[in-house]
């Protein structure tokens, strides 16, 4: 950052809140509305954090890296806007007219990260390639597919608007590594956005032709850049889709002899769609998936221990399917509930491991409070809750198993966090709804022992 931000930051503020506030005074919901723009404050706050972050704690990163790869965009736009635009929506093939440009650029032969460096590039010809306009912009795309995730939340559970509020918006780690200039603020507004589209488009059927565009574009974003989220979340679409056709049916008994079939149809076309979206991609084709685990844990572990991160240990890992399946529990209890208070050796992981605790404490508590039998009961009879607990649980192995740092590890699980305690709070509110109810049936029928008159009435 230097003069160029503090000089513009404020210019551009004014005409980002001046719109923000007309379409804040344009949603009609008056309960949702109150959160609009306390929610994008905290992504813009996140933001420029994020950027101070890398400037004086870290002294570099990715962000910078990003923005410094950008900066060629914008020397290019200089010389001729043709060229610019030709680096944007290049196909990585030789190109002797912006070849002089795309050279210098440290990302270029990496197409997941370039993505990033071309929409920073895009933001940059429009805010003098200024870093913290930038990021802002990264970060207002990414508050507008939280925003669509939160509409799905409200509109399945209105009562626990401020609860889902808090899980969406305001966990600390999202709204810090999820608004700067990054992968990971992309990828989660992108998400949200298919999410979104998912829920109107297919499980409701509405507008449905848009719906589908909006989540075909997301997907591909995805897929661009972190194609592993696509993996996690699509088998735990397919089974949310079949799941809510399950729900339909009247009958118990039936309900209960289609869920074994539910999943042996959902596995398969999960595969396949899986097989399909990797086709291009052979680090993440299902044959190779092991591999890649193995060498990205341990470039990530050299890398942790090199630069003295935190380093966490899952065991011995050869790269078989085998082996990493057996960590599985282990994997998934690092990415939800670690790093543990303990463990904390700097600001940053502290802040991780006070999150990292309250879901362990909101889960033993639900799991106290809750008969397992009443807890698959609330699963079973809710979809979205299925869907989203297998996104996180599937998604926390992917990235527990694969990041053996906290350092990667904290920013690498965000996409998972907001589902994962948002279908915490819904079973505890399920859970809570099911004893009120019984309380008082329980109060009724003993009222009614007592004093038989009350029947007549």
């Amino acid at each position: 950052m230097d003069i160029k931000d503090l000089f513009l930051t404020p210019i551009y503020l004014l005409f980002i809140y001046a719109v923000a506030f007309v379409i804040n005074n344009r949603i009609r919901n008056k309960v949702i509305r109150p959160y609009f723009i306390p929610a994008l404050n905290i992504k813009i706050i996140g933001a420029i954090a994020l950027g101070l972050i890398y400037q004086f704690y870290y002294y570099g990163g990715d962000t910078y890296n990003y923005f410094k790869d950008s900066k060629v965009i914008w020397e290019a736009f200089l010389d001729s806007p043709f060229k610019a635009i030709s680096i944007i929506f290049t196909d990585r093939q030789y190109d002797p007219s912006i070849y002089e440009y795309v050279r210098r650029i440290y990302f270029y032969v990496d197409p997941n990260s370039f993505h990033v460096v071309r929409l920073s590039g895009f933001f940059g010809l429009f805010t003098f390639h200024t870093y913290s306009l930038i990021a802002i912009f990264f970060a207002i795309t990414c508050f507008s597919g939280m925003w669509a995730l939160y509409k799905v939340f409200y509109d399945l559970y209105p009562h626990l608007h401020k609860k889902l509020a808090y899980a969406i918006f305001f966990i600390p780690s999202v709204f810090f590594w999820g608004s700067g200039l990054l992968k990971d603020t992309i990828t989660l507004g992108a998400l949200g956005w298919m999410f979104h589209a998912f829920y109107f488009g297919i499980i409701k059927r509405q507008y449905i032709v848009t719906n589908i565009v909006v989540m075909f574009l997301a997907i591909l974003v995805v897929q661009g850049i972190k194609v592993y989220i696509l993996l996690c979340f699509l088998p735990a679409a397919f089974f949310w889709i079949f799941m809510e056709y399950r729900a339909r049916i009247r009958s118990g008994l039936l309900r209960f002899i289609t869920l074994p079939i539910v999943i042996a149809i959902s596995i398969p076309i999960s595969y396949r769609a899986i097989t399909k979206i990797t086709e291009e991609n052979t680090r993440y084709q299902l044959d190779n998936i092991t591999a890649t685990t193995k060498t990205t844990a341990e470039w990530l572990r050299t890398v942790g221990t090199s630069q003295g991160g935190s380093v966490y240990s899952l065991g011995e890992f050869d790269g078989t399917w085998t082996n990493m399946i057996s960590k599985a529990p282990v994997a998934i209890n690092v990415s939800l509930y670690r790093p543990y208070l303990w463990e904390a050796k700097n600001p940053v992981m502290l802040l991780s491991a006070l999150e990292a605790t309250f879901f362990l404490f909101l889960t033993v508590r639900i799991l106290i409070q809750i008969k397992l039998s009443r807890l698959f009961s609330i699963l079973t009879s809710q979809p979205i809750l299925l869907f989203c607990l297998i996104f996180a649980i599937t998604f926390s192995f992917a990235v527990g198993v694969s990041s053996y740092n906290f350092g990667t590890l904290v920013r690498y699980k965000i996409p998972m966090m907001p589902f994962f305690l948002s279908a915490l709070y819904i079973i505890q509110s399920q859970a809570i709804k099911k004893k009120k109810k019984k309380i008082f049936q329980n109060s009724f029928q003993n009222n009614t022992l007592e004093n038989p008159l009350v029947l007549k009435s």
